[in-house]
C-alpha cells in the first residue's frame, strides 16, 4: 500500500552551467538509502508530490527534481523558446547527475514512470555506475515505433478524432503529425501556440479514454501547464526522444544486465502498448515484468506493485 503523504524537508534550485535552474526536493530519511524519481511528460513536472508515497520515508531519502523546461525549474520553456534545442535527453541526464553530485549522492535506486522511464532506463545506460536498481512503471523507451503508435496508428481505435487531430496539424509535405505539432509549438506566434497546444491536449484526452482510470476532460485544465507539456512532448518525441536508431533503448538493454529492475505496466495501456516493456524484459534477465491486466496508463494497483518493488529493494 502508499505510504501516508510527505513533506519535503528540504529544497533548493541548482544552476547548471548553461544557466537553467533545476529545481530539486528532499523527503523521507536523510540517512535513508538514495532514490530518484523522474516524472513523466516530458513537461509534466513533479506535480503535488505523490511520488513520495511510494517510498517508505523511514528507509528512504527520495528525491524530486521538476525537468529543465517545466514544474518549478526555470525558465519554462515557453519563457525561452530561443533555447530549445539545448532541452535534450543528454541535457537532462547532464542535470541529473549535476544534482546528484551537488547532494552528494554516490548511487541511488531510479524509479520512473511513463517519459520519466525513458529517461531512468537513458540515465541508467549511460551512468550504470550510478544506479543501484530501477522501478518503472507504464514503461516507454521513446522510439520511432511508439511515437509512431500512439500520435498515428493508434487512430485506428479513435478515426473521428484522429482525423480531426491530423486536419488541424497543419503537417507539410513530408512532415509527419508530431513534427507538425513541434513546429507550430516552437514559433513566436502565442495566438498559434496556444491553438495547437489546445488540439494536442484534446488528442492526448482521446488516446488515453479506455484507460479504466480516465476521467472526462482536458488532459491539462491550465493554459500555462498545457503550453509547457505540449511544447515539451511535442519536441522529444518528433526528435525520437533524442535516441535515434543505433543508440536507442531497446537497441542498448543488454548493457544493463546488471542492475536489477521492476517493470510495471497495465495491460490496458492504450497509448504505451505492453510490447514495450515485454521485449525489454525479454533482453534484461535481471528485470521482473508485472503486468496489471485491469489497469491502463497506471493506477492504484500500479502504485502499490511500486511500493512493493521499493519496499523489496529497501531491504
Amino acid at each position: 500500500m502508499p505510504y501516508p503523504p510527505i513533506q519535503p524537508f528540504d529544497t533548493g534550485f541548482l544552476t547548471v552551467p548553461d544557466g537553467t535552474q533545476i529545481y530539486w526536493e528532499l523527503s523521507g530519511n536523510p540517512l535513508g538509502k538514495p532514490a530518484l524519481f523522474l516524472h513523466g511528460g516530458p513537461g509534466s513536472g513533479l506535480g503535488a508530490g505523490g511520488y513520495r508515497s511510494r517510498f517508505d520515508p523511514e528507509r528512504y531519502l527520495v528525491v524530486g527534481i521538476d525537468q529543465r523546461g517545466c514544474g518549478r525549474s526555470l525558465p519554462l520553456v515557453i519563457d525561452a523558446l530561443d533555447q530549445l534545442s539545448s532541452n535534450t535527453t543528454q541535457s537532462v541526464i547532464a542535470d541529473i547527475e549535476a544534482v546528484r553530485a551537488n547532494l552528494n549522492v554516490d548511487r541511488w535506486l531510479v524509479s520512473g514512470i511513463s517519459w520519466g522511464t525513458t529517461l531512468a532506463l537513458a540515465y541508467a545506460l549511460s551512468h550504470p555506475d550510478r544506479v543501484t536498481e530501477l522501478i518503472l512503471a507504464a514503461v516507454t523507451t521513446t522510439s520511432r515505433a511508439e511515437v509512431e503508435w500512439i500520435t498515428e496508428t493508434v487512430g485506428r481505435l479513435f478515426p473521428e478524432a484522429w482525423s480531426r487531430f491530423d486536419a488541424q496539424s497543419g503537417r507539410q509535405p513530408g512532415e509527419r503529425v508530431v513534427e507538425a505539432y513541434a513546429r507550430r509549438l516552437a514559433q513566436s506566434d502565442e495566438d498559434e501556440r496556444r491553438r495547437a497546444a489546445q488540439q494536442w491536449d484534446e488528442w492526448e484526452s482521446v488516446h488515453i479514454s479506455l484507460d479504466p482510470n480516465w476521467s472526462p476532460g482536458l488532459l491539462h485544465e491550465d493554459p500555462i501547464r498545457r503550453l509547457v507539456f505540449a511544447t515539451l512532448v511535442t519536441h522529444y518525441w518528433a526528435h525520437d526522444g533524442f535516441l535515434p536508431i543505433g543508440e536507442s533503448i531497446l537497441e542498448r538493454v543488454a548493457e544493463l544486465a546488471g542492475i536489477p529492475a521492476v517493470l510495471v505496466h497495465g495491460r490496458r495501456d492504450v497509448s504505451g502498448p505492453t510490447i514495450t516493456p515485454w521485449l525489454l524484459h525479454q533482453a534484461w534477465p535481471a528485470s521482473e515484468l508485472i503486468i496489471i491486466d485491469s489497469e491502463g496508463h497506471g493506477g492504484p494497483l500500479t502504485t502499490e506493485a511500486m511500493c512493493s518493488a521499493s519496499d523489496t529493494f529497501a531491504s
